[in-house]
């Protein structure tokens, strides 16, 4: 299942998932985009996204105005859903109207085979490599990955720092996955420090040592944080 978490009052552009991307709402152009891979539904907190959803058959559910993040308001449409600990549940961005399936696919099949070795605990993203320029901005989160692929940090201050000049960059892409159990288990951690400090929802699973499988994909999305963002994609994408 694909649960895309969608909130209206977003800090850095007001409304941004209900903005025209073509003759659709940002939101559901992300939710067709990825609507032949699998089951997909919109978790909302304002009833006008659920009407721009409703308007072009994509199922949507209202959550709480409350949740401090996408991933706790996808929990509770899970939960609200009563979807099976076991399935595996991808959560997208609603401002990732660009994402590629296959970008998808692959995060798929990353959480099943985590699913088959038997991982206590089940979560999943991707990364792609970035140049030093797109680096150095605060709104492309990076990630630095150990051998075996984990996540070791994100941040949205340039890591790693290149004193030997020799850096190559990660940017981290806006998706993640999980089976429900664990799904359920992240959320029900406590806030961390650091979390809060780079306001990056994925640092509470590193800050309490649960692993987060990375997946390094070729992808030229990019999540719409301001109405720059919008105008750049827009021209990108030809729109």
């Amino acid at each position: 299942m694909i649960i895309i978490p969608a909130r209206l009052e977003s800090s850095r552009f007001r409304h941004k998932v209900l903005e025209q991307i073509g003759d659709l709402p940002m939101v559901v152009r992300t939710a067709k985009a990825v609507q032949m891979l699998d089951r997909v539904v919109v978790a909302c907190d304002d009833r006008a996204i659920l009407e721009a959803c409703h308007k072009y058959d994509i199922e949507a559910h209202l959550t709480s105005t409350t949740h401090k993040s996408g991933t706790d308001r996808i929990n509770e449409c899970a939960s609200f859903l009563k979807i099976d600990p076991d399935e595996l549940i991808v959560n997208l961005q609603a401002d990732e109207p660009f994402i590629e399936p296959e970008v998808v696919k692959l995060l798929i099949k990353r959480l099943k085979r985590l699913r088959a070795q038997k991982r206590e605990f089940v979560m999943a993203s991707c990364y792609n490599t970035i140049n030093a320029d797109s680096a150095k901005d605060p709104n492309l989160v990076k990630v630095v990955v150990d051998t075996n692929e984990d996540a070791i940090y994100f941040s949205r201050s340039l890591i790693p720092y290149d004193r030997a000049q020799m850096a190559t960059y990660y940017g981290h892409i806006g998706i993640y996955g999980f089976d429900a159990k664990s799904l359920s288990s992240f959320c029900a951690l406590r806030d961390t420090a650091i979390e809060n400090i780079e306001k990056l929802e994925q640092l509470r699973a590193l800050y309490h040592a649960l692993p987060i499988s990375m997946i390094k994909v070729s992808s030229t999305s990019f999540g719409i944080d301001t109405a720059e963002d919008l105008a750049r994609a827009k021209e990108i994408f030809g729109f």
